[in-house]
């Protein structure tokens, strides 16, 4: 968020403590946002979308449910605290939620890889999915990544197949799924937990193949030019929504707690109406939301 939109929102919540009148300020500061919302290139997207102060995985889960009881492990190699998974209640609903963390500080950061998932926490994510629909739990997904990790020993250990099984695996559930893109989606490694009915972006979160940088790198021979390639890229929540890759946009002109509130009534809402669907039906749904994107590449 802009440092001078940050300031003027504290010192807006600090004079309504003291019961004093903000509607000027709060006015003037509506139209500051107006303005460089309007200004806002797509790099402007890409630096906001990787700022680390910006909304974390655990503090949007801590915020929207109840009750959330971590769970660990793939039962195979590990456990990878770049994913962040378990059970919670939403309200009155038992649901699984998953997300990717990214880490809030140094040493939190480093166990988390910065957010690049290796296979082990891809399985435990299907692991989770899986008992999820064995329980007719439905499932919630946040997403915060650069991409999944691409060292020697993920590849090792089989992070291709780990990300396809999710794809696959995905495809077929047979509970109501929603994911929420956070801050970076990137490639392969954040659609693996994106195979959902419902995908939804905050608005300054970005959605790619691969970052600005490696665009840049291959195609113009140039990492700097990382800021031109973004534009080309439509990789911005407006360039998805315009092409429908997702279905909702939550915007970021309210302060954490009632964005999250927000997203909180959204997803009980949208919850309630796919619980409502056979399971032959959302999976229906579900497989030609995404058979379109194929149509859609095919006429570009």
């Amino acid at each position: 968020m802009n440092p001078t939109i940050k300031r003027l929102e504290k010192e807006i919540k600090l004079l309504k403590k003291d019961n004093l009148d903000t509607s000027h300020l709060e006015k003037s500061l509506g139209i500051l946002k107006q303005e460089i919302k309007s200004k806002m290139s797509a790099w402007d997207h890409v630096q906001m979308a990787r700022d680390l102060n910006r909304y974390n995985t655990k503090e949007v889960i801590a915020s929207l449910f109840d009750d959330f009881i971590e769970l660990h492990g793939d039962r195979y190699f590990g456990d990878d605290k770049a994913i962040y998974g378990g059970i919670a209640f939403l309200g009155s609903l038992p649901v699984t939620v998953i997300g990717i963390n990214k880490g809030t500080h140094t040493q939190d950061n480093i166990e988390a890889n910065f957010g690049m998932v290796h296979p082990e926490g891809y399985r435990k994510t299907l692991r989770l999915m899986k008992q999820a629909e064995k329980f007719n739990r439905p499932i919630i997904t946040f997403i915060n990544t650069p991409g999944a990790y691409p060292g020697v020993e993920a590849e090792e250990r089989g992070q291709g197949e780990a990300i396809a099984q999710n794809l696959m695996q995905m495809m077929e559930l047979s509970v109501p799924t929603i994911s929420i893109i956070l801050g970076e989606a990137g490639s392969g490694g954040a659609l693996a937990l994106a195979v959902t009915d419902q995908v939804w972006m905050l608005e300054n979160a970005i959605y790619c193949i691969l970052s600005p940088e490696g665009f840049a790198s291959i195609l113009l021979k140039d990492a700097s030019k990382a800021s031109d390639a973004a534009e080309s890229m439509k990789i911005t929540s407006k360039d998805m929504l315009q092409h429908g890759i997702v279905d909702e946009i939550i915007y970021e002109d309210k302060d954490f707690e009632e964005v999250t509130h927000y997203m909180k009534q959204r997803l009980i809402t949208e919850l309630d109406s796919l619980s409502k669907l056979k399971s032959h039906r959302l999976k229906k749904l579900r497989y030609d939301r995404f058979r379109k994107f194929g149509d859609v590449i095919h006429e570009h």
